[in-house]
């Protein structure tokens, strides 16, 4: 008797993990890929919130958060460190009431379900060999944050880095919270590189911090290229503390 109840209850829970997998393929399919949406969906970001939610459990992650109490009450630019695709993901999950798109490359739009998740979201990609193009992505950015729909991330070193330290940042990126006139939160993420070597034997501690929010007369009112040492600066400052705790 004990081991059929046990054969059920395994049943239930794989019929459970199926039927959460075929909401999130259904979902996805319902994403108009050749439209681009003028605001979210607060389904849609439940759903990737929530699946995400269940992939640090997988995956054995523990996220540790500090300096949260350091963003700004209304819209602004995020910008962090990049180290591995988990970057992203982990810091939606952790600020995720805080309405996060993301500027990415174009190939993770291509990601099998997700990819169409995200374009849902107002995620928006960039294209940085046509340097129009990416002139109008920012510009997109800009209305995003000016129509009060989200708040706006990007990785200044514009592609992973998988050495200690930074890559050089593209500054043009600053000119989101310019033309925006929001201030520009600072956030290290650090853990992230050791996920794939820890899995599954050993569990993955990330901390995300955010270390300053630089105000948006600040901003406005220092050329990128200061804009682009100052928060460098403060990213540097913060690693290194990381590494000597």
């Amino acid at each position: 008797m004990f081991w059929w109840i046990l054969l059920w209850v395994f049943l239930g829970i794989i019929g459970v993990i199926l039927a959460y997998i075929l909401l999130i393929i259904i979902s996805s399919l319902l994403v108009n890929t050749k439209k681009e949406y003028e605001k979210e969906s607060k389904y849609y970001r439940f759903l990737l919130n929530n699946s995400t939610f269940w992939m640090t459990k997988v995956l054995r992650i523990k996220l540790h958060v500090s300096g949260a109490e350091r963003l700004p009450e209304g819209r602004f630019l995020l910008v962090s460190n990049h180290r591995s695709k988990f970057d992203p993901i982990l810091t939606w999950l952790v600020l995720g009431d805080r309405q996060l798109s993301f500027i990415s490359k174009p190939e993770n739009f291509k990601v099998p379900f997700y990819g169409r998740i995200i374009h849902r979201l107002c995620f928006m990609a960039i294209d940085r060999e046509n340097p129009r193009n990416a002139v109008k992505t920012i510009n997109r950015a800009v209305d995003l944050i000016g129509r009060d729909v989200a708040n706006v991330a990007v990785y200044p070193e514009g592609t992973r880095n998988y050495e200690e330290g930074l890559l050089p940042f593209h500054n043009a990126m600053f000119k989101i919270a310019q033309k925006a006139n929001v201030p520009v939160a600072v956030v290290t993420v650090k853990g992230t590189y050791e996920i794939q070597k820890n899995f599954p034997l050993h569990r993955s501690h990330v901390y995300i911090d955010v270390v300053k929010t630089l105000g948006a007369e600040h901003v406005k009112a220092t050329k990128t290229a200061a804009l682009g040492d100052e928060v460098r600066d403060l990213m540097l400052n913060n690693l290194s503390e990381g590494q000597k705790q």
